[in-house]
């Protein structure tokens, strides 16, 4: 096969192409007026055309027949494309490449009630990681994997799902701000929980020792899954087969490889994102960026007391 044959898409989709040109679009205007750096942008189009290619070219065949490259191809969309993504901190400037009608615009809805409510959705910091780890085990289940991969929209909606829930999730762990705990106002414990759950902390959502623990917490599923498929001696997903795959070899050796994928590669991959929130958190604490808890709640007394006055 050619490289033009490769390149071609298996199933094309005029949505994807058109969301992919609005992408490189609007990073590309507002490099114009931020100035970025070599490595950001480095590591928005390495992270950019990983995710196409895993998408919208004729990879997405041998997915669909091989589970290891069905693996691989998760491994790409839900962890390394959007962690290099992400690690060009692309939102302000692609905020910055809208129209100033569209900034504006933008600005006022997010300030709105259902702006704020949708943002705090989007960066909830038990959703965000719950459905990162959620979504990847769940479209392995052996039964759902078996109807998501024979319907074009369920396969579209798990491919669409792991991409997103990527982008939530490495949001919160790369964010390089410092953070100040939010007030919680609740009598009883129960209910300073449940306040705590949905209050994010400013400007970082996660404090810097939780974008540390994070991912150790997430890759620990993912890797016992991972270690399980690799050494089970049954086919599980007979699905391959019945599609023909796409290679020859046998299901065992496929589920393996899949299996191993899914449990060594996609742990390091988020061990690098645990180092970087490491790095963060020593660097804020060197600069003296990030306060410790007394300091917080001793600028939270002084606080009340200046309100009192």
């Amino acid at each position: 096969m050619d490289l033009m044959h490769w390149l071609r898409p298996w199933e094309f989709s005029p949505t994807l192409i058109a969301l992919f040109i609005l992408a490189a679009w609007l990073f590309l205007r507002g490099t114009r007026k931020h100035h970025v750096t070599l490595a950001r942008q480095i590591l928005f189009w390495s992270g950019f055309v990983l995710v196409y290619l895993s998408l919208h070219t004729h990879v997405d065949y041998y997915a669909e027949r091989m589970f290891f490259v069905h693996r691989i191809q998760h491994l790409v969309l839900h962890h390394l494309g959007p962690l290099l993504i992400m690690g060009a901190y692309p939102g302000q400037v692609m905020r910055a490449g809208l129209p100033l009608r569209a900034r504006v615009w933008l600005r006022d809805y997010r300030r709105s009630f259902s702006g704020r409510f949708i943002t705090g959705l989007l960066t909830n910091k038990i959703l965000v990681p719950f459905l990162f780890v959620f979504l990847v085990l769940f479209w392995l289940l052996p039964t759902i994997q078996f109807y998501s991969m024979l319907d074009w929209r369920l396969y579209r909606l798990m491919n669409w799902s792991v991409v997103i829930s990527g982008f939530m999730y490495w949001n919160l762990i790369l964010d390089r701000r410092p953070y100040v705990a939010p007030t919680l106002t609740a009598k009883t414990w129960i209910g300073r929980f449940f306040q705590w759950t949905i209050a994010s902390g400013s400007p970082a959502v996660l404090s810097p020792g939780a974008r540390i623990i994070s991912p150790i917490i997430t890759m620990l599923p993912q890797m016992i899954v991972g270690a399980v498929i690799t050494f089970t001696t049954t086919d599980i997903y007979p699905l391959f087969d019945l599609c023909g795959r796409a290679l020859p070899m046998s299901a065992v050796t496929d589920q393996s490889i899949g299996g191993l994928t899914m449990w060594i590669p996609a742990a390091m991959v988020e061990t690098f994102g645990l180092l970087f929130a490491l790095g963060t958190m020593m660097r804020l604490s060197a600069k003296g960026r990030q306060k410790t808890g007394r300091q917080m709640r001793e600028m939270r007394l002084a606080q009340q007391q200046l309100k009192a006055v």
